[in-house]
């Protein structure tokens, strides 16, 4: 009995043996005075997540779905699988051996913060790029020293407060040019320098076969349909130099309107403005109103085709789900109540196609009790400050009253002062008042 023993601890050892070679890449140990982990869970390489308890860096298997905790520390559902970053949308103008730069914030979840942004160019679309030193936290930069006459590709990186890239942009392009000469003045008639003005071009996802909008300072400038694939482009010319602010907003399959993707946009004389990246975020439903608890509620909308959708259901605690969208950018996800407490929640999405991810849209909330009511379609709009006619009073209609505080009112704004605000054709202490009573977010 002793020999027989002795032969299967023999071959039970050298099995574990030859297991720990196969699997077991380093004999790194991660360690603090609240918890140890041990390869091959964690590896190191990869992106990482931190907090002033711990720091992960990188997973061989998706150890993080679902939710463990501890007595000193609790891993959300999803921690390992659904952080982001959202894209910037980057707009560019070139001038005399130059280009200027600007984009968007960037904003991250589950690990993942913006904390500067970097800038690279290149004379070959598609890079490599050459890039300098970290710009900072900030949204705009000029690249100096260029060519005049030459194409040159940008993209801008997010990068974390360690360096670490977590976000590249959608390539742009401009041409610097020289300042033009102006020409001797014939005899007589008129002639003389007219009105600056530039062109803007807007590109981005949108939904398939939907209708774009474009916004200049709250107003329609613009319309066009997307493709099947979900891309768009807008030409606007003849725009005065300044700075402005433009929106991008569609509609889905259903007529539910998107939120707004917003971005300022600063033109100069003679030049052409290239503005991509824009991705409207998903629409976003449920079926039900309130749903018994235990029971699935269906959260659907649309999005780009063939895109990576992630929902999040707010509770408590925070739920991540994935789901992909289809050929035609619709996506359902049958969500279960059992984890959510009873009371009222609220889901929203966002998605991402290849390296451009959108940001989060707007939320839509339901009621987990003890029974299903089915939703109803009917979007009730507030009565005042809704100055984008999205439904909602939030920080962009803010931002549209910002623009015009103090400053005098074209002929539409006026008209759309007093019909959502106070209704003294002014933009003043008393419209913000009025929008505060009635917010949204």
């Amino acid at each position: 009995m002793k020999i027989k023993f002795n032969k299967q601890l023999a071959f039970w050892t050298s099995s574990i043996f030859i297991f720990l070679i196969c699997f077991s890449a380093k004999a790194d140990v991660y360690n603090s005075t609240n918890y140890k982990i041990l390869e091959p869970v964690v590896s190191s390489g990869g992106e990482y997540s931190s907090s002033a308890s711990y720091q992960l860096q990188g997973s061989i298997g998706q150890i993080g779905i679902g939710t463990s905790s501890s007595a000193t520390y609790d891993m959300k559902a999803g921690f390992l699988y659904f952080p982001f970053v959202s894209t910037p949308v980057v707009s560019v103008s070139a001038g005399n051996a130059q280009v200027s730069l600007s984009w968007t914030s960037a904003s991250g979840v589950l690990g993942w913060t913006a904390s500067g942004y970097n800038v690279g160019y290149s004379t070959v679309s598609g890079g490599p790029y050459t890039f300098g030193s970290s710009l900072g936290n900030v949204l705009s930069t000029t690249v100096s020293g260029l060519n005049n006459g030459t194409t040159y590709y940008f993209v801008a990186r997010v990068e974390d407060a360690l360096g670490n890239v977590i976000a590249t942009s959608s390539q742009v392009s401009a041409s610097p040019v020289a300042p033009s000469t102006p020409g001797g003045g014939g005899g007589g008639g008129g002639g003389g320098g007219g009105i600056q003005s530039t062109t803007i071009i807007f590109s981005g996802k949108a939904y398939p076969k939907s209708v774009v909008t474009l916004l200049k300072d709250a107003q329609v400038v613009s319309t066009t349909v997307a493709g099947t694939d979900a891309n768009f482009q807008m030409t606007l010319g003849n725009v005065s130099t300044g700075n402005y602010i433009f929106s991008v907003y569609s509609e889905d399959y259903r007529g539910i309107r998107s939120s707004l993707v917003t971005f300022p946009v600063s033109v100069t004389f003679g030049t052409t403005v290239n503005v991509s990246g824009i991705f409207v975020a998903p629409s976003i439903s449920v079926d039900k109103s309130e749903v018994k608890k235990g029971d699935d509620i269906a959260i659907f909308g649309q999005s780009a085709p063939n895109a990576e959708i992630v929902i999040s259901v707010h509770s408590d605690e925070e739920y991540f789900s994935k789901v992909d969208s289809d050929s035609n950018g619709i996506y359902l996800y049958n969500f279960d109540t059992s984890i959510l407490e009873l009371g009222e929640h609220t889901t929203k999405s966002k998605a991402a196609v290849l390296s451009l991810i959108s940001g989060y849209g707007q939320s839509t909330s339901f009621l987990v009790g003890s029974k299903n009511v089915s939703a109803t379609t009917t979007q009730k709009c507030p009565a005042k400050g809704d100055l984008n006619n999205d439904c909602r009073v939030n920080l962009v209609d803010f931002s549209i009253a910002s623009y015009w505080y103090k400053n005098t009112l074209n002929a539409a704004m006026k008209t759309k002062e007093i019909e959502k605000l106070n209704g003294d054709g002014k933009i003043n202490l008393t419209d913000f008042s009025i929008m505060a009573f009635y917010w949204t977010g």
